[in-house]
């Protein structure tokens, strides 16, 4: 009687040994399943929060050209070539939905004389006939009276700036006689530059033009808020 009830006793012992182990295995399923993370899961990468890129800002409070380039590439060359071929409905959907985008015919951005045009504008840009007043002209002083479209081939789209020789991200790369006042008139910017550094041998430089493209954060998106037209000035 004894031998037999050690046996069931062993028995007993085995059943619950195997029953545990099985416990055990169905536990650790369940975290390939992915009810849990895994141990070795790597950590969020410092640089970027919830898919986010963290600013990073320079001295004088810029955000960095690195950084930049990694926000805004993709869209300013969306951009640049929707300027290209003249879209308009599709450059409208980058325009600053409250602040609109303002044009700047030389560097110096002017708040009191740049034209601002807000986005239902901007989808009838290349067909409206009436004349602005831009600025004033370089040297002359004169008005700068034109149409939109007018303006577009003088002041905006001078040359094949969508294969620009250079491309700057908060770098100023072309510079004039005037004042850069860019990264005081808007808003904590990224301005993408895309510049030339001149045509004709003959001008020895003094040709070289520049198209900057300004963007403004607004609800977690980056928008256009202004452009600026650059080019020797006397």
């Amino acid at each position: 009687m004894r031998r037999k009830h050690l046996m069931i006793l062993i028995t007993v012992l085995l059943v619950l040994s195997l029953t545990a182990c099985q416990n055990n295995g169905s536990g650790n399923s369940s975290k390939d399943n992915g009810k849990n993370p895994p141990v070795n899961e790597p950590e969020n990468n410092n640089s970027t929060q919830n898919g986010e890129i963290e600013l990073e800002f320079t001295a004088e409070g810029i955000i960095k050209p690195e950084i930049a380039e990694r926000i805004i590439k993709a869209r300013s060359d969306e951009l640049i070539q929707a300027l290209k071929a003249k879209d308009a409905d599709l450059i409208a959907e980058y325009v600053h939905p409250d602040k609109g985008v303002r044009f700047t015919p030389y560097t110096y951005v002017s708040t009191d004389s740049d034209q601002v045009f807000d986005q239902e504008t901007i989808k009838g840009f290349f067909t409206d006939q009436q004349v602005y007043l831009w600025g004033n002209y370089d040297g002359s002083g004169d008005e700068i009276r034109l149409t939109p479209g007018q303006y577009y081939e003088k002041f905006i789209y001078t040359a094949d700036f969508m294969n620009a020789e250079e491309v700057g991200y908060n770098e100023v790369l072309s510079f004039g006689n005037m004042l850069e006042n860019q990264f005081e008139v808007y808003e904590n910017p990224i301005i993408v530059e895309y510049y030339f550094s001149g045509f004709n041998p003959e001008y020895e430089g003094m040709d070289w033009q520049s198209l900057r493209l300004v963007f403004e954060e607004y609800q977690g998106e980056w928008k256009l808020a202004g452009i600026i037209h650059n080019q020797w000035t006397i």
